[in-house]
């Protein structure tokens, strides 16, 4: 999966590290939960995705999500409550479940009308299984910086 990863990203010029280890993210999962209720789940994620994938940075550390959190204008003292008291256990725990039942073991799983891609897809493939769903294509943002387009389109 990595080795896919890394090509993916050296053919559109993103920077993308070597992580030397894997990381329990449990508690980036549910930070990223709560990120989400306050309409910042994407730059959370995306944060975190960097500081993996890029930097090689723990991401199952309290105090890394702290300031992966506060690099998108979250409040930190929130972030360590939520952690401390475990907030958002359940929402992700019935995450888990659902993918549990759906027989979801990696990601990333792209299920879509009973049809199921799993890991990193190339653009085309995932247009073969979007398109013909009517999934419509999203105009890009031209002020997106490249980095995103390019991982909206990679993945």
């Amino acid at each position: 999966m990595m080795t896919i990863l890394k090509r993916i990203a050296n053919r559109l010029g993103l920077p993308f590290g070597e992580p030397k280890n894997t990381y329990n993210s449990r508690l980036a999962q549910e930070v990223g939960k709560w990120a989400e209720s306050k309409g910042k789940g994407y730059k959370f994620h995306k944060a975190v995705f960097r500081a993996f994938f890029v930097k090689g940075r723990h991401i199952g550390k309290a105090h890394v999500l702290v300031k992966l959190a506060e690099s998108v204008n979250l409040n930190g003292k929130d972030v360590q409550k939520i952690i401390q008291d475990r907030t958002y256990r359940e929402a992700v725990d019935l995450d888990w479940k659902r993918s549990y039942e759906l027989s979801i073991t990696e990601v990333p799983t792209f299920l879509l009308n009973h049809q199921v891609l799993v890991g990193a897809q190339p653009y085309e493939t995932l247009k073969n299984l979007l398109l013909p769903n009517n999934v419509k294509r999203r105009k890009l943002n031209p002020s997106v910086p490249r980095y995103d387009r390019a991982l909206l389109l990679a993945c």
